[in-house]
């Protein structure tokens, strides 16, 4: 984990009276293992493996204070599933590009983008608190060959899961 992010969990924590507990920092090394979205079932996967006795009320209650405090964002990548972006802190203005097929998710930024953003809520006579940005397409693989590795391993876990 950055040192930045640890400084503003730390402040977050001061700010509010509350202590960094064993199971909080594991699950908050957990949240940051990797740069990969993940919903807040598979972070309880993760923060078991470091510490067996966290609870689930417990990676909850850090996943809506790492939110707040800004330093994870909480964005929706289809399929009515709720995912935590890890990257968010330092990328905060970042979209998603996501694939209907097979569930690819690349991250984003552009200055043009930001500009129509700005443009836009201006005339309109807004002042954006937040944003996200969610294009939904067929990636290329896909397109040009009809199936793609990602698209396999989707469907082959929906297969096992039933």
């Amino acid at each position: 984990m950055k040192a930045a992010v640890q400084k503003t969990i730390d402040r977050y924590l001061e700010d509010r009276g509350l202590r960094m507990t064993r199971q909080r920092r594991d699950i908050i090394e957990a949240v940051f293992l990797s740069e990969e979205h993940f919903t807040a079932e598979e972070l309880m996967v993760r923060a078991q493996k470091l510490n067996p006795r966290t609870s689930r009320a417990t990676v909850y209650r850090t996943l809506v204070m790492l939110v707040d405090a800004g330093v994870l964002g909480e964005v929706e990548l289809g399929k009515g599933q709720r995912f935590f972006d890890p990257n968010f802190g330092e990328r905060p203005n970042h979209s998603h590009l996501i694939c209907v097929d097979c569930g690819t998710v690349i991250e984003f930024e552009d200055s043009h983008m930001e500009v129509l953003e700005d443009c836009l809520t201006r005339r309109l006579g807004f002042r954006p608190s937040r944003k996200s940005l969610r294009i939904e397409a067929c990636c290329e693989q896909v397109r040009k060959e009809g199936i793609c590795e990602n698209l396999i391993k989707a469907r082959v876990g929906k297969g096992a899961q039933r």
